[in-house]
Order: structure tokens, then C-alpha cells, then sequence
């Protein structure tokens, strides 16, 4: 008999919450088979069945436990079909495994055939669904057996469900909250002049995104440059790859663009400052800051330097769509050197946003804004982007943060170097 153990599958999770059970308790899997769905701290992940064998579940769906902690076991059938039962210390698993495991709304008991085949068997078969599109469905009182997915191999997606609702996809609310009055120790409910109080509490990845973003803020020494980027010829630019391509990159796959090929030019900015040292990356991978339903994720453009901007768009696309279905992986998610977050959508013109540790940097970006300019006793028009650089002091001078930022202003005033 074999042990599963919460596995690690980026290298910050620390710890994964079980959120659904694909097999049953005693039900017979197959190697490669997916087994069960993960919540970490950067993304939602389907894992597989490492081993073909009966599956004995030891810890519930809601079970939040740390990496290389006990979830199951697979062993082999006998011959009438029947799960053995082998000594486990001689698998290298221990005989005492808890009985009771705590999970998101308090203790749980190990589970039993019975109560675990309300996972799989006893349901049916399991309808092939995103994570997200799961909670939704519950959200809203769907049976997911009633959807039709339109995803690979037919899985259902959150606008999937969104559509059955009758609800057309955004920000539809996913978990209902229910409004409590504030409360005095040992006493009624008391008005405190503020009205009705919502308690939420954060999901997995919120609490995570809070407790890195306190804890950058309090150890990394922030300061801040900041440039005005004349985008005329970027606007032209990018009005010319429309009329030749339909996918044409977006302003921020130029921005995307540009910052990488910087980034070869100031090693430092790639770089990050580790236990007293610099370490300076080989690779440009840079992380793009994508809005999902519940929190800010930012997969990675690997060697963003080497690729085109027609790969960087559309890699960037299909990442934002992984990112908002649900379905970004923990790789798609890891090894960023550098972050772009981009808020020019939503009309702010400037941002400072916070380092990602270890990075070295983040590049805010603002809205292009139309301003009249006089160039030459003549009044013109003139769009203007603000670029913010958010840097780690310890890293970087400010003589280095301007001389980098200075050359992604420059890349982007003469848009045709990206196209090289």
C-alpha cells in the first residue's frame, strides 16, 4: 500500500487545501487518472493518481494540511476484488494517522466508505468541472450534471454555468454572505452607527495575497521612480499591425515587450536580493498581473526578451483566459523576474504598485491620456502614459531604477526596436 501525500506543486505552497474528492473511497484508480482538485496558494490544480490501485481517502474534502502530510493510500485488489491490507509501516507509512483533521469550517472525521462515496460513486460519475465553475454551480443551486461544458474533453467552465443560470459572465457573486449585526461580549446585538456588518472571510489565495503583500511592504524597502512615455509612435504602431493582423498586440504586450528587452540591458532590475546576496537570473520571465473574480494572479511570459510580439500577445491572451476560467496552472504561475501591473483599463492614470518579493521591481503602468502639447509654436495632440517603478533599495539605487526605467520609455518611443 502506497501513501499519497499533499503534494508541492509551486515552490511557495507551504501548505493545500483538498477541495474535491475525484474517486471514491474504495474506488479503483488508474495511474494518470485525475484524482483529486487542490487549492494552493497560487492557484486551483487537478492532480493525478501517481499509482493504479484502490483508493483509501484518510483525509476529507475541506482538509487543509501542509506538503509531504498523509491524504490517502492506494493499494492493490485481492483477488476477489476485495482492498488488502498490507502492513503500512512497511510501505513507509505510519499506522497512526489522525482521526480527526481540521478543515476550513472546523474538525472533521476521517472519512468512511459511506460518507466518502458521496464523492464519487454514489453521485454518479463525476462531472468533468473547473474549481471555479464548481463553487459557482453551488453558488447558484446548479447541478453541474445538467450543464453542458464547452471546455477541452467537454468540461464546464464558470460561463458554462453562468449561462444555465441565465447570468451573463463577470463578476457574478460566487458565495453568497450573510449580513450579522455587530455583537457585545455577553449581550444582544448593538447598532454601532454604521449599518449592517458583512463578514467575509478570505479565501486561501486572498489570505495568502495579504499576508505576502504585509510582509513585503514591512521587509522590503520600497521607493518609487517615475516617467512620462510620449506613445505616439506606439499608437501608430500598433494601428499599423491592426490593419495587417487581426491579433495584433495590445499596448501592454508592447509594454510587456519593452521591459524585457530592458531588463537584458540592467541585470540588477532581473535579479533579486536573497539572504544577503544578489542573485541574478539567467532567464526573463516576466509576470503579468491579471484581475480574477476573487484576486489579483500573475502568470509568467517565460524569456519574454526572445519572443515576438505576436507570441506575447497571444501567450498573454491565453493566459488571462486560464487565469479567469480557473484552469492557470502552478508552473504557468511560478518563475516570474519581473511583474507588469496594469491598471490603464480602469482610467487611473498612475499607479505604485508593491514589489512581488524576491523581484527586484514591479512596473505600474497608467492610462494613455490625450493632452495638447506645443511643439514648434504649433498646438498638437499628444498621448501620454505614465510608467511607475516600485524597486527593492537593497537591490536597486535610484540611478539604476531611472537608467532602467529611462529604457523602457525609450523602447517604447521608438516601437519599432520591439519588432526586431
Amino acid at each position: 500500500m502506497t501513501a499519497v501525500t499533499m503534494p508541492k506543486l509551486s515552490d511557495s505552497m507551504e501548505q493545500g487545501t483538498i477541495l474535491t474528492w475525484l474517486k471514491a473511497d474504495g474506488e479503483q484508480v488508474r495511474a494518470g487518472e485525475d484524482l483529486l482538485e487542490i487549492e494552493t496558494d497560487k492557484a486551483t490544480v487537478t492532480h493525478p493518481a501517481q499509482e493504479s490501485g484502490v483508493l483509501e481517502i484518510v483525509a476529507p474534502e475541506g482538509t487543509t494540511l501542509p506538503v509531504g502530510a498523509p491524504i490517502a493510500r492506494i493499494g492493490v485488489s485481492g483477488a476477489d476484488g476485495a482492498r488488502t491490507a498490507p502492513s503500512r509501516e512497511a510501505d513507509g507509512v505510519s499506522n497512526e494517522f489522525p482521526e480527526r483533521f481540521e478543515t476550513n469550517g472546523g474538525s472533521s472525521s476521517a472519512p468512511t466508505p459511506a460518507r466518502a462515496g458521496a464523492t464519487g460513486s454514489a453521485r454518479g460519475a463525476v462531472v468533468r468541472a473547473t474549481p471555479l465553475a464548481r463553487r459557482v454551480a453551488k453558488a447558484h443551486g446548479i447541478s453541474l450534471e445538467e450543464v453542458d461544458g464547452s471546455g477541452p474533453l467537454g468540461r464546464v467552465t464558470r460561463g458554462d454555468v453562468l449561462s444555465k443560470a441565465g447570468i451573463a459572465p463577470g463578476r457574478a457573486p460566487v458565495e453568497p454572505v450573510t449580513p450579522v449585526e455587530p455583537v457585545t461580549a455577553g449581550g444582544p446585538p448593538v447598532s454601532s452607527g454604521k449599518g449592517s456588518v458583512e463578514v467575509v472571510e478570505p479565501n486561501r489565495k486572498q489570505a495568502v495575497i495579504a499576508r505576502r503583500m504585509a510582509e513585503a511592504k514591512a521587509t522590503v524597502p520600497h521607493f518609487q521612480v517615475q516617467t512620462e512615455v510620449l506613445m505616439d509612435k506606439a499608437v501608430a504602431f500598433r494601428e499599423q499591425l491592426k490593419d495587417t493582423d487581426v491579433s495584433a498586440p495590445s499596448f501592454n504586450d508592447l509594454i510587456v515587450k519593452a521591459a524585457a528587452l530592458a531588463l537584458r540591458d540592467h541585470p540588477l532590475a532581473n535579479g533579486s536580493y536573497r539572504d544577503g546576496r544578489f542573485e541574478l537570473h539567467s532567464r526573463i520571465n516576466v509576470g503579468i498581473a491579471v484581475a480574477a473574480d476573487d484576486a489579483l494572479v500573475v502568470p509568467t511570459i517565460f524569456d519574454a526578451d526572445h519572443k515576438s510580439l505576436g507570441t506575447i500577445a497571444a501567450e498573454a491572451r491565453r493566459l488571462a483566459e486560464r487565469v479567469r476560467s480557473g484552469e492557470v496552472s502552478p508552473a504557468e504561475l511560478a518563475g516570474a523576474t519581473f511583474t507588469v501591473s496594469n491598471l490603464g483599463m480602469y482610467g487611473m492614470t498612475a499607479i505604485t504598485p508593491v514589489v512581488n518579493p524576491p523581484q527586484a521591481a514591479i512596473l505600474g503602468v497608467g492610462a494613455m491620456r490625450a493632452t495638447l502639447a506645443r511643439v514648434d509654436g504649433q498646438i498638437v495632440d499628444r498621448h501620454l502614459m505614465t510608467l511607475t517603478l516600485s524597486c527593492d533599495h537593497r537591490i536597486l539605487y535610484g540611478a539604476d531604477a531611472a537608467q532602467f526605467l529611462s529604457r523602457i520609455r525609450e523602447l517604447l518611443e521608438k516601437p519599432l526596436r520591439l519588432a526586431l
